[in-house]
């Protein structure tokens, strides 16, 4: 790989061994997939957070083993010193207010919590969210970033026409520390192109369909770049977050076009650029109901659990629920919790959404979701969500029935304790 003078004194040590350590990760990493270069980044989203019963040897060592073993790849434990670049920690496995909620044992609470201590003493911001853009990430179109977590990629490259691929925590631990990125991949121009048509024969509105469109479209395209028209209501960020959330979990599409919505696509022509579709797709009432019956797991109506906010809700998400809870009661059988970030959390609090929903018997989660933790209500059985993602995971993850429907669909199954969606 070619390095400039900088990065060769970076891995020479100039700068300390953490960021010698990072430079040499970066190098396998660009020689393993091809580099010929590292491109400047100034936005890193990543997991640097510890909060597991399977490190505490390491974490017994100190925060800078951690680091260095678990973002670094390193064997040798090296100070880790304040990162180079605007750096987020992205979604974490314990809420550090609802964590009795869910089971967490009080010592791992303090894991984390020294943790954050650590991370936030060297300049990583504790977002905790897999929503970065929700509060205040927004890179620039044409800006390269490191960033993990698949939903939150395809928004990057897709939604805001930022560069990423998929990354790990020990490229964006070393891209952290150097403000460097292997250019390969979604940071190359030529890779961002179209590959396939996908033609919408029915009206795309509501966010439920939007999540339905995106989990056909990610199983039938898999890791290639998808090009939608048709008939495609003009959607907001949070139609963009279910359907790119719900293609990346079918499939791996970390990057699509919607000529006239997102930003590398103005026209048809424009998201493919001079290549022809490999293959024209269509999205109709089949093709919905088809997606629609591979999200539902569960046979047994009565639901035990309903989880919204996965990607974490926005504020128009969290007040559509508290709308809907308004002087009602959840069945004393069900448990109800709405997932966003903690920023938006405080904003629910402020406008008295929180208070409704908490009143009605619900919680809102923040910092985590079940998919991550791993971490549901004691005795749950059936579950029931408005995320096409987390009803892909969820099941197999918690070895529960899921349901898959409209938020306004699960919150009368939290009313009622029954499940009563449908197409």
């Amino acid at each position: 790989m070619q390095l400039t003078d900088y990065e060769k004194a970076m891995l020479d040590g100039a700068n300390g061994p953490a960021k010698a350590r990072a430079m040499d990760l970066l190098l396998r990493y660009g020689q393993a997939v091809g580099a010929e270069r590292l491109v400047e980044t100034r936005n890193v989203a990543g997991a640097f957070n510890a909060s597991t019963p399977s490190i505490q040897s390491i974490v017994d060592k100190g925060f800078d083993a951690v680091y260095s073993e678990l973002n670094l790849d390193s064997d040798e434990v090296v100070e880790i010193p304040r990162v180079a670049v605007p750096t987020t920690q992205l979604i974490t496995g314990i809420d550090n207010d609802n964590w009795r909620l869910q089971g967490v044992d009080e010592s791992l609470v303090k894991m984390q919590r020294a943790s954050e201590a650590f991370l936030g003493e060297r300049g990583i911001n504790m977002c905790a969210t897999c929503t970065p853009y929700q509060v205040g990430n927004v890179p620039l179109m044409g800006e390269h970033c490191a960033w993990m977590e698949s939903s939150a990629v395809i928004y990057c490259n897709s939604v805001l026409g930022a560069r990423t691929n998929v990354e790990g925590k020990e490229s964006t631990g070393a891209a952290a520390l150097t403000g460097r990125i292997p250019y390969w991949g979604y940071h190359l121009p030529e890779n961002r192109f179209g590959t396939h048509g996908v033609n919408v024969s029915i009206d795309v509105d509501d966010m439920m369909d939007w999540g339905l469109l995106g989990y056909y479209v990610g199983e039938v395209v898999q890791e290639h770049k998808p090009v939608l028209s048709g008939r495609l209501h003009h959607p907001n960020l949070i139609k963009l977050k279910h359907f790119g959330a719900a293609a990346a979990s079918s499939g791996g599409v970390e990057m699509y076009h919607i000529p006239g919505v997102t930003p590398e696509a103005r026209t048809l022509e424009e998201a493919f650029g001079s290549h022809r579709p490999q293959h024209e797709l269509n999205f109709g009432e089949a093709e919905r109901r088809e997606a629609w019956e591979k999200l539902q797991s569960a046979t047994d109506h009565r639901v035990d659990f309903i989880m919204l906010g996965c990607p974490h809700n926005a504020i128009e998400q969290v007040e559509l629920v508290a709308h809907l809870l308004r002087g009602r009661k959840i069945h004393p059988d069900v448990a109800l919790w709405v997932h966003t970030p903690r920023a938006i959390k405080e904003i629910a609090r402020r406008a008295g959404y929180l208070e409704t929903i908490e009143a009605a018997g619900g919680v809102i989660m923040s910092d985590t979701c079940p998919a991550i933790s791993r971490r549901l209500p004691e005795g749950v059985r059936v579950i029931a969500t408005d995320s096409a993602k987390q009803a892909h995971y969820l099941p197999a993850i918690a070895k529960v029935q899921g349901w898959f429907g409209s938020v306004r669909q699960c919150v009368d199954a939290a009313l009622t304790g029954e499940w009563k969606g449908g197409l």
